[in-house]
């Protein structure tokens, strides 16, 4: 069966109705024979329960500056708090799974990403046993997973959600990778929805400035899984998960397109927020 890796926004998690149609995806997927595995995000979260402890944070080139004292707060909101609540909804609608976190054996191995970043992981290499093993069973569980890395000494690591996904779905040889997220897809200069993209177009908007901010560096999450040989990538708004497959959503990431858009017409493009 063909393994479907599906990352969830941290924005998303606030609304129950979303979280009603994400087990409804996850349960259309394995009617139709395939293997998901959810990977999460938990931004808004994190900032409630720093806030609530008093913990001040800064973001450096887009991610969260990590100490110490702050991995212990991460680690136990995504691993648990977070975690937890989506095996919870997953099982109310029937749904066998099982949370686990990038650390646990050696999942998610990481090196630190940047001195300044602090205990910011950058993954250096996915082991994918467990998660195999949980596919594996009769029947199969799907596998919820916390983006917490490891380092050689046993540190932990904040990984940002987007990489975490798009790493274990390279190394699963996963067939389809999909971004639930806060937004519709990829915006072009009007905010108009882009539905079908490819890396030259992306590469394009990009210089122009039309992509940046958290766009930005899905974006270099989706072309890498591409490159990688994810066959199909794509990014939706999470409200839209239950109608997966029956319409056309958000954007997908082609390798290319016949009609391509040319550098030159995106110069003089107004920037749009991502």
């Amino acid at each position: 069966m063909s393994i479907v890796v599906i990352k969830l926004g941290g924005s998303s998690l606030q609304n129950p109705d979303t979280l009603n149609k994400l087990s409804a995806l996850v349960n259309q997927l394995i009617q139709q024979g395939e293997q998901p595995v959810l990977i999460h995000g938990g931004g808004p979260a994190i900032n409630q329960e720093l806030t609530r402890l008093g913990i001040t944070w800064q973001f450096i080139n887009g991610q969260r500056q990590t100490t110490s004292e702050m991995i212990s707060v991460i680690e136990k909101v995504l691993g648990q708090q977070i975690n937890s609540q989506l095996v919870e909804q997953l099982k109310q609608a029937n749904i066998p799974a099982v949370g686990i976190s990038g650390a646990d054996q050696n999942m998610l191995f990481c090196t630190q990403a940047d001195v300044e970043l602090q205990q910011v992981g950058q993954i250096q290499q996915v082991n994918t046993d467990q998660i195999k093993a949980l596919l594996e069973l009769n029947p199969p569980q799907v596998p919820v997973i916390a983006p917490i890395g490891i380092g050689a000494e046993g540190e932990k690591y904040n990984i940002n959600a987007d990489w975490a996904a798009t790493k274990i779905a390279i190394a699963l040889r996963a067939e389809k990778l999909i971004f639930l997220t806060d937004q519709s897809g990829i915006l072009d200069q009007n905010s108009d929805l882009v539905p079908l993209v490819s890396p030259d177009i992306l590469h394009e908007m990009i210089r122009a400035g039309i992509i940046h901010g958290g766009m930005y560096t899905k974006v270099m999450t989706m072309m890498m899984a591409l490159q990688q040989g994810v066959s199909e990538v794509q990014v939706m708004h999470a409200s839209q998960a239950s109608d997966y497959g029956n319409r056309p959503l958000g954007t997908r990431l082609v390798p290319f397109l016949e009609t391509r858009i040319q550098a030159n017409e995106f110069n003089n493009m107004p920037k749009c927020t991502q």
